[in-house]
């Protein structure tokens, strides 16, 4: 294995982002004051050396000296040294000795200090807390940057009684379209809308993956007990389709039974005023469709508590499930015999991802005539004639709307300071241009493996029965994870990097800096000790600390607000 060499992985990266013109941001001019040679140059070399080796070093400059050191010290050949000049010497030494000997009286004192516990209080109680000792670190955030909030979720302020069953408005049923992830969203939202209108929900179904033919239903993947027993304070919950109603098929392809016209990010009153009176008039309705059907700043804070409920507490993955995941996270920190800190990456760069952003990659002219044809067949609304899209591509990577390479992620995790050993878990479908593709990523971090690499055939054979079970399995790994990297948006990533702040901000989640770290890839100037520089300085604030920086309408990434506390 060649080692990693930051002359030749800049390299690389020039060569991916000059394909068919440069696919970042214009180059931006060379800095003023940088010198005219290649900064991937040692320092050390940069100057050259004066031939003449009398101006090698410079002539002393006695009159320069600090005031405290005598002139015998400077001058031995000086063999006149006049009483004035020798009683100055004496004040000096004396200065001298007198600041060391203080100096030596103070330092147990101040080391004392320094590790003395302080007086602080903790519920109404002052008690004496010892100081904590923080140093940067790669794998947490720093104790002191976590401690100002905790979760709060569990509270239930401003809730009224949950009513009887004969009082409640009717029964709702939703269509959890999507992944794992979106369909984990519909469900806290389904909660969520069944409070606002008094309602008894039916156990969430899951709509069947039209593209992994996945029939995955509510029990196959959540624990029922639990959820149904943690929300039986907030609402009520049955299992399904209560008998009196005979067509239970039925009930989503019903006009009278269903309820079509709900906008996105809808408001608690919208509900009220449009479906809580059909509710009422049918006693029973299907919601459909219902992805992202309610906001998050136009419903009451204890709705959006309510949600985080349901999110961290109610919905808890099957016993199997977490006993695998747990067995997976064990295996990351002792694949080298010893007990080590792992990093999860959720490398977003399928093919249909790479499509869908209608960005530019490197790649040959057979992979971008095949890409065309794709997006032509996929998305030709969007596609037209395709003249439009290369000043798209390079619009949305200016604004960060690109997916990381997994070259690019390599080299942003190194000028971090993950070095080669670091064990990396890789959360990911198949890759866009295969191992190809992955090689930079593979070379920088040859430690790199998915569930696969880890597990037996047998141990995974059940769980491929439902493609949501591998999600799942995916899911916990890298929210257990040391440190988890995100490449792109989406609902996996803010679920993790949200549930994991909601835990106390501990484990670090880095979220790159897509646009800023476009422009430091297109600039042929820039040299990696700058290059260093300008990667951890962006990224000091994107590693899952409570920050403004992060939205706050998003309630699944962000749960700060109105699901933690002040501590």
């Amino acid at each position: 294995m060649a080692s990693f060499s930051p002359n030749r992985a800049m390299a690389e990266l020039r060569h991916s982002s000059s394909s068919l013109g440069s696919r970042a941001s214009s180059s931006p001019l060379k800095r003023e004051g940088d010198p005219d040679i290649t900064p991937l140059i040692s320092p050390d070399n940069q100057y050259p050396h004066d031939d003449d080796d009398n101006n090698r070093h410079s002539i002393r400059d006695y009159s320069s000296r600090p005031f405290w050191m005598p002139n015998y010290f400077l001058c031995p050949d000086e063999t006149r040294v006049s009483s004035t000049s020798l009683y100055n010497s004496k004040i000096s030494l004396s200065l001298l000795l007198f600041v060391f000997i203080g100096a030596l009286i103070c330092i147990p004192t101040i080391w004392n200090r320094l590790n003395a516990p302080y007086l602080c209080k903790k519920d109404g109680i002052v008690l004496q807390c010892p100081r904590v000792k923080e140093s940067p670190s790669l794998w947490e955030n720093p104790y002191s940057a976590t401690t100002s909030w905790k979760p709060c979720a569990e509270r239930r302020d401003g809730f009224s009684d949950l009513p009887s069953e004969n009082d409640t408005s009717g029964y709702v049923l939703i269509q959890a379209e999507g992944g794992l992830n979106q369909q984990r969203i519909a469900i806290c939202n389904a909660v969520a809308v069944a409070k606002i209108m008094n309602a008894t929900l039916i156990l969430p179904m899951l709509k069947q993956d039209q593209i992994w033919k996945d029939e995955t239903k509510f029990q196959d993947i959540f624990d029922v007990d639990h959820f149904i027993d943690y929300l039986k304070d907030d609402v009520r919950i049955v299992r399904d389709i209560p008998d009196w109603f005979p067509d239970k098929a039925e009930l989503f392809t019903s006009i009278r039974r269903t309820v079509k016209n709900i906008p996105k990010y809808a408001s608690a009153q919208f509900y009220i005023d449009n479906v809580l009176p059909r509710i009422k008039e049918k006693k029973i309705m299907a919601l459909k469709p219902f992805v992202d059907r309610l906001g998050y700043d136009n419903v009451p804070q204890e709705i959006n508590r309510l949600r985080c409920r349901v999110n961290y507490h109610a919905l808890k993955f099957l016993p199997d499930i977490e006993q695998m995941a747990d067995r997976l996270a064990s295996r990351m920190r002792n694949r080298t015999g010893g007990s080590n800190p792992y990093m999860a990456l959720h490398l977003r760069f399928e093919k249909g991802m790479v499509g869908l952003s209608f960005c530019d990659f490197v790649g040959t002219r057979d992979e971008k005539v095949k890409m065309a044809e794709y997006r032509r067949k996929e998305w030709p609304r969007r596609f037209e004639n395709g003249s439009h899209l290369w000043q798209l591509a390079l619009q949305k990577r200016k604004e960060g709307r690109c997916p990381l390479e997994p070259g690019e992620v390599a080299v942003i995790l190194r000028a971090m300071g993950y070095p080669k050993e670091t064990q990396i878990y890789v959360a990911s479908g198949q890759v866009y241009g295969g191992q190809n593709r992955m090689a930079p990523l593979r070379n920088m971090f040859p430690n790199l493996v998915s569930k696969e690499d880890l597990t037996s055939k047998e141990e995974l054979h059940g769980f491929r029965k439902h493609v949501t079970s591998l999600a799942a399995l995916d899911f916990l790994v890298c929210l257990k994870s040391d440190v988890f990297v995100m490449t792109h948006g989406g609902n996996f990533a803010k679920l993790i990097i949200g549930a994991r702040r909601y835990m106390g901000h501990r484990q670090k989640s880095i979220k790159p800096d897509k646009g800023l770290m476009s422009k430091s890839f297109g600039d042929p100037y820039m040299g990696w000790a700058t290059f260093v520089e300008d990667v951890v300085i962006t990224h000091q604030t994107r590693t899952g600390l409570p920050e403004k920086t992060f939205p706050n309408y998003d309630l699944w990434e962000n749960p700060l607000t109105p699901c933690m506390c002040k501590a």
